[in-house]
């Protein structure tokens, strides 16, 4: 399928690609950034959603009727998100949006969707998607500032009181900076030092060499996503500092353990999903029938390992499907009253339960601290 993509190919073949036998139809639409700089986030989202509207129209459906998912390549462009968000809408009249691989893209499709009141699942992770609450957008990852809490959580309880701070000044980093810089006081960790880089930088030693440098720090947390991270990583381990580091649920994949190498990953930790240890959770855990399965058939599939973007488009298509099959409706209204209204819902990032209050439906405890150990994913102790 990503050969549509690549050709660009007009949406509408992709959209037959994925219907079932011709009859009525429950039309969804979707942009993800299925290349460009965030490929490495919309590639999963976009064969995730493949896979699953496939999987559900060969069980027939929805309500008995097939799913037209109509799904365009933004390659990270928030211009173009906001252009395929309107298109999706007006001409494609779909009753739902599920994308915005990035924050800046879901900042664009929101607009749109909340205009024309389409119900809208981003897959970005930055708190001002759904602060302030708005009446059509919801989404799946959990956030940055979530993101904070739990690594401070994991700080404390180590008895770090003092680190230093390296972000990506992108969306996403710049965001999850001034998150963690918020929530500091309330855990009692002082940043002693604060560093940036831009995502386009190839080399980040100069500023960590400043953070190695700076009295008193104890360890060093990295806000970011895309390749940054890992030269950051890489970095960190050619200059042999040996404070322990923390990533962002931003990488939380085995690709980024394939660009910093195995031996610089080593020991690092970020507040990870329970797709990540699917095969580690215990047969109690209510994720683990889900998320084993999904592991299950996406790598079967694609030959290629699952990783959490791709959970959190897993994510938004259960929220979805799973409110249009309560409300027996497939109108725009009924589906946002219904994902308003869930309640407990298994997903493969969490379990969700939205209100009006609440458009995110996780807490803290959706999130499991891991640790990176001979190439791969394990709770941290």
């Amino acid at each position: 399928m990503m050969n549509f993509l690549k050709a660009t190919v007009p949406a509408a073949v992709l959209a037959l690609a994925m219907t079932g036998a011709a009859h009525a139809e429950i039309r969804i639409g979707a942009s993800v950034s299925a290349t460009g700089p965030a490929a490495f986030l919309g590639d999963p989202e976009f064969k995730t959603l493949e896979m699953l509207v496939a999987e559900l129209n060969e069980k027939g459906g929805i309500n008995g009727e097939q799913v037209k998912l109509i799904m365009y390549d933004d390659g990270g462009d928030a211009n173009k998100a906001r252009t395929f968000a309107t298109r999706l809408i007006e001409d494609d009249e779909v009753v739902a949006i599920i994308g915005g691989t990035t924050t800046g893209t879901s900042m664009s499709i929101l607009s749109v969707a909340e205009d024309a009141e389409i119900p809208f699942i981003a897959l970005a992770g930055a708190i001002e998607i759904i602060q302030p609450v708005r009446p059509y957008t919801f989404k799946t990852p959990h956030t940055d500032r979530m993101a904070c809490q739990k690594i401070y959580e994991d700080m404390v309880k180590r008895g770090f009181t003092k680190i230093g701070m390296i972000s990506g000044t992108d969306g996403f980093g710049a965001s999850m900076e001034a998150q963690c810089k918020n929530v500091a006081p309330d855990y009692k960790i002082d940043i002693v030092i604060d560093e940036t880089y831009d995502p386009k930088d190839a080399d980040m030693t100069a500023q960590l060499t400043k953070i190695r440098n700076a009295p008193g720090v104890q360890a060093v947390l990295n806000p970011g996503f895309g390749q940054g991270p890992s030269i950051v990583t890489r970095n960190y381990h050619q200059l042999g500092i040996e404070l322990p580091m923390y990533q962002s649920h931003g990488v939380a994949s085995s690709g980024f353990i394939k660009l910093a190498g195995e031996q610089a990953a080593e020991g690092l930790r970020l507040p990870g999903t329970a797709l990540l240890i699917a095969d580690q959770l215990d047969a109690s855990d209510p994720q683990q029938p889900l998320v084993t399965a999904y592991k299950a058939k996406f790598e079967e599939r694609y030959k290629m390992p699952v990783d959490t973007f791709g959970g959190y488009a897993h994510d938004a298509l259960l929220i979805v499907t799973d409110a249009i099959t309560r409300a027996g409706s497939a109108e725009p209204k009924e589906i946002r009253d219904a994902i308003e209204k869930t309640s407990g819902l298994a997903g493969a990032t969490g379990i969700y339960t939205f209100s009006p209050e609440d458009h995110l439906g996780l807490d803290l405890t959706a999130f499991r601290m891991l640790q990176i150990k001979d190439g791969g994913w394990t709770v941290a102790e």
